[in-house]
């Protein structure tokens, strides 16, 4: 495999799972809990993310399989998905939207946020569950699928890593450079959504 798949992966996944907007609604969920409990509630949601990924990695073709959808046809789909994804981002209904489902979880006096909505739905949420089956589903052998799984895994590490210097990050971006990155995510994500759509009408002849 090209060391080139393996960069695109991890950013599409980068994208997706955007660390950086995560940041914001991790520090206002876990405000007031004590250091080490906050360590544990972000150690907690990024392995139950990582499962998660794993098992869909794995098991997700043949999920898809079994209900008769082929993997052309959830290309095209997935890319549709992630295309509106990046549409969100570009004028900020994405964030809002997390921060929504941050703010319900609060109200409902969830005591432990890194379940919901931390590591479902807005680590392993439907984006990044499309991704890591269309990028597994691109190749036959194990070898490239576990690559594109540890992509999708070191993705979910460094999130860890930076919930872990959540607080500085926060004061180093702002609010402003927040919505910049973002943007700039954004924007890539879209370019890469269509391709996956070109990939999906290649698999069935539409494209030459």
């Amino acid at each position: 495999m090209e060391s080139a798949a393996l960069v695109t992966a991890f950013v599409t996944l980068f994208v997706i799972i955007d660390p950086i907007g995560l940041l914001p609604i991790y520090i206002s969920l876990t405000q007031g809990v004590p250091t080490r409990e906050r360590r544990a509630i972000a150690m907690r949601a990024c392995l139950i993310a990582a499962v998660l990924l794993s098992v869909f990695a794995f098991l997700g073709e043949a999920v898809l399989g079994f209900v008769g959808i082929s993997m052309p046809a959830f290309r095209i789909a997935g890319g549709l998905l992630l295309f509106f994804t990046a549409f969100d981002m570009l004028f900020e209904r994405r964030t809002k939207r997390r921060e929504g489902q941050a703010e319900e979880a609060e109200e409902e006096d969830y005591d432990d946020p890194s379940v919901f909505p931390m590591a479902m739905p807005l680590i392993a949420g439907p984006g990044a569950i499309t991704t890591v089956i269309l990028l597994v589903g691109q190749y036959d052998d194990t070898q490239s699928k576990i690559l594109m799984l540890a992509m999708a895994l070191a993705v979910v590490a460094l999130l860890f890593v930076l919930f872990l210097t959540a607080g500085f990050f926060e004061r180093a971006l702002g609010r402003t450079g927040i919505n910049v990155v973002t943007r700039l995510f954004g924007m890539l994500l879209a370019a890469l959504a269509v391709q996956f759509i070109l990939d999906g009408l290649s698999d069935v002849g539409l494209l030459g």
